[in-house]
């Protein structure tokens, strides 16, 4: 095992940003279970691609962990109970993003299977092997697909597509991330802390999945103490463990790949073009106990975060529960609370609504006041460059911005717009305050397709 990446990497990639990390605020606030809510909705878009489609009706009885949505298709994802009970009227909910969904109400039993100690054991921790030779890779990759996992990280991206293998364009190098780059958030730094060898266990059985013969644990400079507990997992095992500079968006695909091979994935491409696949390292721990324990994705450690909240905290909570429950477990906005953001601030959604359910790809709940939120008033663009030095994939935020302003699909597709990761550097770059990211944001819902 070793701390170094590739010969030709620089541990780092070109551009980005440096935001204050904020981590101060849930870094040391050890991983703690909700209370089985009342009701949870569940949506069945919780993923790219198609959406899942219900398998169950009004006033049925289901358990924790049944399939309560199929996948559409091989880009897809099932859905399961995260709470035993009885289904109610499907409904439609506002995701934050603004898309309407439609959604499985389930109103909470008065006995659980399992609550508080017992179902954070049963999903993070106890023995898992550091061996996964005993399982086949196709085996993996249906466990996976079977239990609705996707990409934890936010993109939410069916992780059973990532682990098939591919003939055409095998994979050599396999990359968790741990990074967490997003200002706030400290999720996966509590879970690499608290239940790192659940972390392994799914590495390991995701490089036997698709064949990739390197794996490398990356991890910020900032959370050294991950990094410890970590290579203390990895012992024994082919897993590296990379530390990698802090800058953001250091935790994207494109830059960690970067920063750890050397090599830059096309644009338009995927990652799957270099030879390698990212797994976020709650993806992992979810992998491993698809595999080793036959259960699905239910419940995810969400941060509930920022200075307008009473008592940040990380909260493993289950999918449907709604973010005002959230905050409601976590003492309550304070006075001077001005914004909650679903999300982190730089690739978040603002919530108009608290009622509004989490779902597989929510990593945190940040709550800003009025002195984090405050800005200079927006003026013209200054032509300085500022957002072009700070892209990570080397795009033109100004043309973009003004492409989705004035419409101009035509300039909206000369300068990429849909190769932007709304990563939000050059809204944080920009001296005149121009919101770009929300500008192409809009402007890639609104770009026709080429017919």
């Amino acid at each position: 095992m070793t701390t170094a990446t590739s010969p030709h990497a620089a541990g780092t990639f070109p551009h980005g940003v440096h935001p204050a990390d904020e981590k101060q605020y849930a870094e040391n606030a050890a991983i703690e279970v909700l209370p089985t809510p009342k009701l949870v909705t569940i949506p069945l878009v919780q993923h790219l691609g198609a959406p899942a489609e219900a398998v169950v009706k009004t006033k049925q009885d289901v358990q924790m962990g049944e399939q309560i949505g199929k996948p559409a298709g091989f880009i897809s994802a099932a859905v399961h109970a995260s709470i035993s009970g009885k289904v109610g009227m499907g409904c439609s909910v506002t995701m934050p993003n603004g898309r309407r969904v439609q959604a499985v109400p389930i109103t909470a039993a008065e006995t659980q299977p399992l609550a508080g100690v017992d179902l954070l054991d049963d999903v993070l921790g106890g023995d898992w092997p550091k061996d996964a030779s005993q399982y086949e890779p196709k085996a993996i990759a249906d466990a996976a697909g079977a239990a609705g996992i996707v990409g934890l990280g936010g993109a939410a991206f069916p992780s059973h597509v990532k682990l098939v293998r591919n003939a055409q364009k095998p994979i050599d190098t396999l990359l968790l991330n741990g990074c967490e780059c997003e200002p706030y958030l400290t999720a996966d730094y509590r879970l690499m802390l608290e239940y790192p060898a659940a972390v392994v266990c799914g590495a390991l059985l995701a490089a036997r999945a698709n064949g990739a013969g390197r794996i490398v644990i990356v991890i910020e400079d900032n959370k050294p103490q991950a990094v410890e507990a970590m290579k203390k997992a990895a012992a024994r095992t082919n897993i590296e463990v990379a530390v990698v500079h802090t800058k953001y968006p250091q935790g994207g695909e494109r830059q960690a790949i970067y920063a750890i091979t050397g090599r830059a994935v096309p644009t338009g491409g995927l990652p799957l073009d270099v030879g390698v696949v990212v797994v976020n390292v709650g993806t992992a721990a979810a992998i491993a106990r698809a595999v080793v324990r036959g259960k699905p994705l239910t419940h995810r450690v969400i941060t509930v975060t920022g200075p307008g909240i009473v008592r940040p905290a990380n909260v493993l909570a289950p999918i449907g529960v709604t973010y005002g429950e959230l905050i409601a477990h976590c003492g309550g906005l304070k006075p001077e609370a001005a914004r909650v953001i679903a999300g982190g601030p730089m690739m978040g959604f603002s919530l108009g609504e608290l009622d509004t359910p989490v779902t597989k790809g929510t990593s945190g709940v940040t709550v800003l006041t009025a002195r984090e939120i405050d800005k200079a008033e927006q003026t013209t663009c200054l032509r300085c460059g500022r957002c072009v030095d700070a892209c990570p994939l080397n795009l033109v935020p100004s043309k973009l911005g003004v492409a989705a302003r004035s419409q101009d699909w035509d300039l909206a597709r000369k300068y990429h717009m849909m190769a932007c990761i709304e990563c939000g550097c050059c809204s944080f770059a920009c001296p005149a305050s121009i919101p770009l990211t929300q500008l192409i944001r809009t402007g890639k819902t609104k770009l026709p397709r080429k017919k």
